[in-house]
């Protein structure tokens, strides 16, 4: 585990505008998101990530844009997901200001990817976005998805976690799409499952909704919890929860 939990909200970005929905449907607008990073930057916070949900090459441009604009504003760690599919656009992200890229389906597609950006990149700079459900058809019970969750591949979750570590994959963002949206809580289960087999951080994403959710995900280990309703809407700040958790007695930055 880290030696500080980190604390990172995450924004849903589609058309340049941050979204929030409950499992990944019905979204509505929360913000802009250049504002509400530089926001969440000021509360504490030890990263940002921004997931493009839309992730069409026609929307890619606002993309950058609005990386860049939280780069020149936001001076912690950037983390950009969504539309990865090769090791140019993980060039022209880094160009535009992002520290580090979140892949999922374009690896799943394609697995070879995985270590052409940590051959060139280093780990350190990619993260394995894990959209994870739980399912009797696979030996570990989650099952990999994508399209947020609509569709579900033959793909084990905990081995094809494992795949991807041994591919390069530097961290783990982990979000079970059961929880997420639902604010009922993170899936302990499922971050104890993935941090047994895992020896790169993993990051606890899907289901925060109230300050005694954080502590019990760091609990089940988590190295980083990420949430974005809660913050999005008001209800916690990034203070409150690094405030929880040392009051639990996890250290944090």
């Amino acid at each position: 585990m880290s030696i500080a939990i980190r604390v990172i909200p995450c924004l849903d970005v589609a058309d340049g505008r941050v979204v929030k929905g409950v499992n990944f449907l019905n979204l509505r607008d929360a913000g802009d998101p250049v504002e509400l990073a530089r926001r969440y930057y000021e509360q504490g916070a030890d990263e940002v990530t921004f997931l493009d949900v839309t992730a069409t090459v026609d929307n890619r441009s606002t993309t950058y844009d609005v990386v860049r604009a939280t780069a020149e504003q936001v001076f912690i760690p950037l983390t950009v997901g969504g539309g990865v599919r090769s090791t140019e656009d993980v060039a022209r992200l880094q160009g535009h200001g992002a520290d580090k890229v979140g892949v999922n389906s374009a690896a799943i597609a394609r697995p070879d990817l995985l270590s052409e950006i940590a051959d060139r990149f280093g780990s350190q700079a990619l993260v394995l976005s894990l959209d994870l459900k739980r399912s009797e058809r696979t030996p570990s019970g989650f099952v990999v998805t994508t399209h947020g969750g609509r569709t579900e591949t033959e793909l084990d979750g905990l081995a094809w976690a494992a795949e991807a570590i041994e591919r390069g994959a530097g961290e783990l963002l982990v979000n079970s799409i059961d929880a997420d949206g639902t604010k009922a809580g993170f899936d302990l289960e499922l971050i104890t499952a993935v941090r047994e087999i895992s020896r790169v951080p993993v990051i606890a994403s899907g289901g925060a909704g109230s300050l005694e959710h954080f502590a019990p995900a760091v609990a089940a280990g988590a190295d980083a919890v990420l949430a974005a309703s809660v913050f999005h809407n008001g209800e916690l700040t990034v203070g409150d929860v690094k405030q929880s958790l040392g009051a639990a007695g996890f250290p944090v930055r």
